[in-house]
């Protein structure tokens, strides 16, 4: 078979391996290999590019999970189907064998080994497509996404970080998240940040992250927490561009606010003439005060004599008519 599944066979006892190794080339499938240990078949599934591995059950440690150590493959970790004599539930739960595409019971037909290889090869692979489209949306995405563990360090960020803030995604691995908000912010992040650890959420949370050059960014902030993993998914943007035109806009409010408290000062200042004692309205009309006052007020005015003007101006005419 041009494409055939090529199967590594990890077992001790030599001589089941290769009664095994033969049914599998009956079914069309390619032999990767026969180890002894998952530790000699790491290299061999390196350089075969092995598929899936068939791994007895002794091999593979009553504790272990039904997949070989990440050194097997580093770059591609491949499914594991571990084959045992014992169908005892808790044998196998202890083995990690959950589901039924991870194990074999002895004895097995070859259509049993059949459908189990293409079952564990099915959904390695559609993992494995998924963790690519997850990859590359994690990559071009514009927001800034991360995975912060629940000891404050962040395990996964995208390029996105770099593009805003300047360092590099180690450096912001390095160090405690906390380490890069904004002094003033820190109370109220950390208070955050438990309650999102606690299993609430973070909607439109808003905070300041220092920049490689000193400068400061505002970032808002939608999180949720995974508590079986321990880490809290959350979605960043940068925000600054948004607080600058506030800023702005406020700042521009408050001018407004100014020029028409002058401008309402101004107003208050009436133009009267010096000698006749007339107001100029708006509209360049001379009044006298009893009209000016009356049409914006609706005051009434009484007249009368002051005592000052009685005897400075009215007694003194008086006077002259009585000796006229």
């Amino acid at each position: 078979m041009a494409n055939a599944r090529k199967i590594l066979i990890v077992d001790s006892d030599i001589a089941a391996a290769e009664a095994l190794g033969a049914r599998l080339a009956t079914l069309g499938y390619e032999g990767a290999g026969i180890c002894r240990s998952t530790q000699d078949a790491s290299a061999l599934a390196a350089r075969t590019g092995a598929d899936l591995a068939l791994v007895d059950v002794a091999v593979a440690g009553a504790s272990r999970a039904p997949q070989l150590p990440a050194e097997l493959s580093p770059a591609s970790p491949i499914p594991v189907v571990v084959i045992t004599a014992d169908e005892g539930v808790e044998t196998l739960r202890r083995a990690g064998l959950t589901e039924p595409h991870h194990f074999l019971v002895k004895p097995f037909s070859n259509r049993e080994l059949g459908v189990i290889i293409e079952l564990a090869c099915c959904k390695h692979d559609a993992a494995r497509e998924a963790r690519a489209l997850e990859d590359r949306f994690f990559a071009l995405s514009i927001d800034m996404l991360c995975f912060l563990d629940f000891t404050g360090y962040f395990k996964r960020l995208n390029p996105a970080w770099e593009r805003t803030l300047g360092f590099t995604r180690d450096e912001l691995m390095s160090k405690p998240f906390i380490e890069f908000v904004h002094p003033e912010d820190r109370e109220r992040t950390l208070r955050q940040n438990r309650e999102v650890r606690g299993g609430g959420r973070a909607l439109g949370f808003e905070n300041r992250y220092r920049c490689k050059d000193g400068s400061y960014k505002w970032l808002l902030w939608n999180a949720a927490p995974d508590s079986s993993e321990r880490v809290i998914y959350s979605v960043a943007r940068d925000i600054t561009a948004r607080k600058q035109e506030e800023a702005d806009r406020d700042r521009l409010v408050q001018e407004l606010k100014s020029a028409l408290a002058e401008v309402r000062t101004l107003q208050a200042i009436l133009p009267i003439c010096s000698y006749c004692r007339k107001i100029r309205d708006d509209e360049n009309y001379w009044h006298t005060v009893e009209n000016y006052v009356a049409r914006h007020t609706g005051s009434q005015f009484s007249h009368g004599i002051c005592p000052h003007c009685l005897d400075m101006v009215v007694n003194p005419q008086i006077e002259r008519m009585g000796r006229g």
